[in-house]
């Protein structure tokens, strides 16, 4: 069972997993950047390590530091909240490699799912129900149809088309 659990996040996303560790009875560390060392996240904390530098690139994307601070406080596991390195397959390698848990899907799966049109192939192979997938609009059969990035984006770059008028300003966007 996990002892202590490392939050490689900051804000509600590392508030919300401390509540759910102190119900378990786990001890919990924070890890935050010289701007965020008073923020509420790093106070619900059981300990705080502090990641030197203010802008996440500086810090909570630094997997380096944030191993060194899991080993400095004695994890034996690391999750890595929402967003920031969570869907590195890169850090959840490292962190395993390290002899730490890795509370999240496995790095080979988040590999896996990091271009979309790869994801999207690998599940219709495994017999998962799939829409139709259009690469160009000349092959969009029907509407409404969703416009999404195929990598990255957080969701942020969906659109929805009712017709065909919208469909070459939504691909450009």
């Amino acid at each position: 069972m996990i002892q202590r659990l490392l939050v490689a996040n900051r804000g509600e996303i590392a508030r919300r997993i401390f509540a759910t560790c102190r119900t378990l009875g786990i001890t919990t560390i924070a890890v935050h950047s010289d701007a965020d060392a008073g923020a509420p996240f790093v106070a619900g904390a059981d300990l705080a390590v502090r990641l030197p530098g203010n802008t996440p690139a500086e810090t909570y994307l630094r997997i380096d530091l944030v191993l060194d601070a899991a080993r400095g406080a004695g994890a034996d596991a690391v999750h890595p909240g929402y967003g920031f390195l969570a869907e590195n397959a890169d850090f959840a390698a490292a962190v395993t490699d390290a002899g730490l848990t890795w509370v999240g899907p496995p790095a080979k799966a988040i590999a896996a799912m990091g271009d979309k049109m790869a994801a999207k192939a690998l599940l219709a192979d495994a017999g998962v129900p799939m829409l139709p997938t259009w690469t160009e609009a000349d092959q969009v059969t029907g509407f409404p149809v969703l416009v999404k990035a195929a990598a990255g984006g957080g969701g942020r770059g969906m659109r929805v088309v009712r017709d065909a008028a919208g469909l070459a300003e939504a691909v450009a966007g």
